[in-house]
């Protein structure tokens, strides 16, 4: 493989063919987010490096696998112009209609520019009151389990809270209404049935009405309690100064529910695991927590300066992006050093084994959150690193995750401790296994011995 301190334009050249294309496998394989994908790239990347190129019996147009930290910002951010949406985001677009996941172009920059107020400190910091309550409300229950010695599902515990969190961040009071008139959370089937299939995406689908019955009723009352909702309907353009149509909101809403909840649930999963396995990590997290002022009344300052939690979600995302694929399409002929990248052609960039290349991260597989400590020289390469993608198209909920991250660690890791026990839980399996579909997930539950801190 090419390290990438060494690469030059003939060092390029060197890889391509008489085509300008990149070197690659001579094995024909259309790349999408499944199992076979996950464990082609697995061998490929490191065997071929930078950039290189597969060929397809079902697409006409070359696909190019991207790994390199400049070729990456030169696709996302220098000419993101040239780079539309790529294949892949069909099963995405089904389930979540045309938000600015999906969109492209002129609608997603107005879309965009529209809600990106909504996201301002200010405004997650207010919301973030709400997320210390629901945080709260687990360690009745957490602790149940610890004076019963029972394991915890984490997976689904974290999937439950990660759906809660942002259905009451959108919908504030009128989630507890939208319960009691449905007879029961209409949303929750998401926490539960992770498969994501047309099955799913119809169920969700049909939930517009309830989405649109609220937008109805606000508008009719008046009422604008502090949610995203309100934001998102209030929001209007600059240049025409309307707002989002029923279309626009329904889209912006659905994407938000899906996103925001499986980004921070996959991550908490993986959080809890690896502190299971790391315990002088762990160690060091509890002394920082400790070091809030006493009870749950911390700052929401407080709570952003927690630089070694930071440095802990941050290595969990390095190592276990919830997004290990995507893709984007060239418009028009380009070059990334001296190769060539032909109009139409799909570009595959992977989170996944970006965040595992040894010449970017030395001895990869470790869990080491030092790597990201303020003080390390030189520091992480912004585009090694893109566990939320860059760019223009950078997620737009990242700075929310990480609140929502950072306060379930606050409150509830200094009251228990986690500890993996193969084999503990009816049914579990040994080892990890990875399930690599659009999100990254665990095949099966993570299930976890629980105890509580104060005891031995």
């Amino acid at each position: 493989m090419k390290s990438r301190e060494n690469d030059s334009p003939g060092s390029d050249q060197d890889a391509a063919g008489a085509s300008g294309l990149p070197a690659g496998p001579d094995e024909l394989h259309t790349i999408g987010p499944d199992h076979q994908t996950f464990a082609a790239l697995a061998r490929w990347v490191p065997e071929y490096g930078d950039c290189f190129c597969v060929q397809s019996r079902d697409r006409r147009d070359p696909s190019l696998v991207v790994s390199n930290p400049d070729y990456i910002k030169h696709i996302l951010l220098t000419n993101h112009e040239n780079y539309a949406k790529g294949v892949g985001f069909e099963r995405v677009k089904m389930l979540l209609g045309n938000g600015i996941i999906v969109s492209d172009g002129e609608e997603w920059r107005r879309q965009r520019t529209m809600m990106q107020p909504g996201f301002s400190r200010a405004n997650i910091a207010r919301l973030s009151e709400a997320m210390r309550s629901q945080n709260q409300a687990l360690r009745g229950p957490w602790g149940l389990l610890a004076d019963s010695g029972q394991t915890i599902d984490i997976t689904t515990a974290m999937s439950r809270l990660g759906l809660d969190v942002i259905l009451r961040s959108i919908l504030s009071r009128d989630l507890d209404r939208t319960i009691e008139r449905e007879g029961g959370n209409p949303f929750g089937f998401l926490a539960e049935d992770t498969t994501r299939d047309i099955q799913t995406a119809v169920r969700f689908r049909n939930l517009a009405r309830v989405i649109l019955g609220l937008v109805d009723e606000r508008r009719r009352t008046g009422e604008r309690p502090f949610d995203f909702l309100s934001l998102l309907m209030d929001a209007r353009d600059r240049k025409s100064g309307a707002g989002m149509t029923d279309k626009e909101l329904l889209d912006e809403v659905n994407t938000l529910i899906i996103a925001g909840h499986e980004t921070s649930a996959g991550t908490l999963n993986w959080v809890w695991y690896l502190l299971s396995q790391h315990p002088q990590v762990e160690e060091r997290l509890l002394a920082e927590l400790a070091e809030l002022t006493p009870g749950d009344d911390f700052s929401f300052d407080q709570l952003m300066a927690l630089n070694y939690t930071a440095c802990v979600l941050k290595e969990t995302l390095r190592l276990y992006p919830p997004v290990w694929l995507f893709s984007r399409r060239a418009r028009q002929e380009d070059r990334l050093g001296a190769l060539r990248v032909p109009a139409g052609a799909h570009i595959f960039i992977t989170p996944y084994f970006l965040h595992r290349r040894p010449e970017l991260w030395p001895d990869p597989e470790r869990f080491d959150p030092e790597r990201f400590a303020e003080s390390r020289s030189p520091p992480v390469d912004r585009y090694a690193f893109i566990p939320f993608s860059a760019g223009a198209r950078r997620c737009i909920g990242d700075y929310f995750s990480f609140v929502e991250m950072q306060m379930h660690l606050a409150l509830l890791a200094p009251h228990f401790a986690l500890r993996y026990e193969p084999g503990a839980h009816q049914g579990s399996r040994e080892a990890i296994e990875l399930d690599p579909a659009v999100n990254l997930r665990t095949r099966n539950s993570i299930h976890l011995g629980i105890r509580h801190r104060n005891t031995t």
